[in-house]
Order: C-alpha cells, then sequence, then structure tokens
C-alpha cells in the first residue's frame, strides 16, 4: 500500500485572518473556508464538543493546499516555550520556493512576521531564510539560482 499523495499539511492558529492574511503575502488563494463541528469531528479529533473553523488555502500552481484550523472549542492548548525554537521536535516547517526571497521578506517583515536567523545562500542553487509565521510556526523560504 503506497499514498496517492500530499493533500494538505493544516496548522492551528489563534488569528484566522492573520494567518490568512499572511499566507496571501506568499501568493497563496483562499480556496473555501467553513464551521466544522458534530460527532464525527469530535470522533476523528479525539475531544469532545469540537467546534472549529477552517480555511483552505491554496498554491499558485494549484498542487499543494495548507489547512488553517481555528479552535472555537475546545479551548487552545499552549506549548512551552510559546515560540518554540527550531531544533524542536515535531513539525520543523512548511516550506516554499518563492520567485525571490528578499521581496518576501520584505513583504512579511511589512505585516509584522521576524526572520529567524538570516538570508542564506546554499552553493550556487538556493537563496534560503526562515519567517516566523502565524501561530509561531517556522516558514521557509526558498529562492532557486539555478
Amino acid at each position: 500500500m503506497t499514498i496517492k499523495r500530499l493533500d494538505h499539511v493544516s496548522v492551528v492558529v489563534d488569528d484566522l485572518a492573520a494567518a490568512i492574511a499572511f499566507f496571501t503575502v506568499l501568493g497563496m488563494t483562499l480556496e473555501g473556508e467553513a464551521p466544522i463541528e458534530g460527532p464525527w469531528v469530535d470522533r476523528v479529533n479525539g475531544l469532545e464538543n469540537v467546534q472549529v473553523d477552517i480555511v483552505m488555502m491554496r498554491t499558485p500552481d494549484k498542487h499543494g493546499r495548507l489547512e488553517l484550523t481555528k479552535f472555537r472549542n475546545p479551548k487552545l492548548v499552549g506549548i512551552e516555550p510559546a515560540i518554540a525554537p527550531p531544533n524542536t521536535l515535531g513539525l520543523r516547517s512548511v516550506m516554499f520556493t518563492v520567485e525571490s526571497v528578499d521581496e518576501t521578506v520584505a513583504s512579511l517583515r511589512a505585516k509584522g512576521s521576524e526572520l529567524i536567523g538570516e538570508v542564506a545562500q546554499y552553493e550556487d542553487k538556493y537563496r534560503l531564510c526562515y519567517m516566523r509565521g502565524p501561530a509561531g510556526i517556522i516558514v521557509a523560504l526558498a529562492e532557486e539560482l539555478f
């Protein structure tokens, strides 16, 4: 048995509007949004009385999707430290290939995002950096140089 494809990555956020704005700056488009609740959601999450708002964002090439999830119930559970460093166990980052790292960093900084470390070049292949995205996730940016 093998997987057919990676369907989407899900990010739990506390501010849905800010998350939509962040990923829109990257060039993603809003595909759809809906409130979700009911017994099946409780069962799949292993939680009771789940009420969430879901937004699906799509990449410009139409191949990638990102699910933004805002829990209305139950309350969000914080992690320690709240802004986890890059060496924290678990999902490390979501990477996007962009046309220009410098322009993308400038656009995201103008919206309040922070650069982690600095922009660096890997051989003659890529310019790379990490930005702090919604809910403290790390968003990696890569510019192809070839």
